[in-house]
């Protein structure tokens, strides 16, 4: 299995090359680049890796939940290319790239979502990868569902902006945090690629984005006050 996949969807851009479990990667800190960078590190994986994008058996992109104008970026490239190649396209959501990239068994995954919310998720490892515990979706922080059991590990920047609300409402369920984390490429590889193998793969024109909310700015009245 031969794959490019990337991500856009936070200011953390991300590129890699799957090739048989083999992953070829480049990532940067784009802020608001990520038209300007995404091709040239699209690349330089593909040259690295050896292949060239008519070699591969598909694309991946981050769907979502995350920046509204990155995520439209990565799914037109995406498109761009699946369509000029004539291969096939899976969209994997940036919660479960978190999840998948730590390690854990158990894996809570909250991002900063802004306007004071967080995009919030919760996942199981199981032997075909991944069983959802609780759906993506945007919360205010205070309202994150509760979860069953314990030792969950927590992952994500919403543990940074959110740490206190979040540590009262998880604190005794968890095992441990890593905030520092954010989704990568390298991540949705192989997840990716179990998707190809089992043939979930899309036609480009299909390929769909997970924004969880339909308004990116709050007004006057809506702003916290200073």
């Amino acid at each position: 299995m031969k794959l490019l996949a990337l991500d856009t969807s936070t200011e953390h851009l991300s590129v890699a090359c799957w090739r048989d479990g083999v992953v070829t990667s480049r990532e940067c800190h784009a802020g608001q680049k990520h038209s300007e960078l995404t091709l040239p590190m699209v690349r330089a994986v593909l040259d690295e890796s050896g292949l060239d994008l008519a070699n591969l058996d598909g694309l991946a992109f981050c769907n979502g939940p995350g920046s509204f104008t990155g995520l439209r970026i990565g799914c037109g490239l995406i498109q761009g290319l699946a369509f000029a190649h004539h291969l096939p396209v899976v969209g994997i959501n940036s919660l479960m790239a978190l999840a998948q990239d730590c390690g854990g068994e158990k894996v809570i995954t909250c991002m900063d979502a802004r306007m004071n919310q967080v995009y919030f998720a919760a996942y199981q490892r199981n032997h075909d990868g991944w069983q959802t515990v609780i759906a993506p979706g945007l919360y205010d922080p205070d309202t994150t569902p509760s979860l069953p059991g314990d030792s969950w590990y927590a992952v994500g920047n919403g543990f940074t902006a959110f740490a206190d609300m979040l540590q009262t409402r998880y604190g005794t369920q968890l095992i441990g945090t890593d905030p520092s984390r954010y989704p990568l490429a390298t991540a949705i590889a192989p997840l990716a690629a179990r998707a190809l193998a089992a043939g979930q793969g899309q036609p480009a024109h299909e390929a769909t984005l997970l924004y969880l909310r339909d308004k990116v700015a709050l007004t006057v009245h809506e702003q916290p006050r200073k």
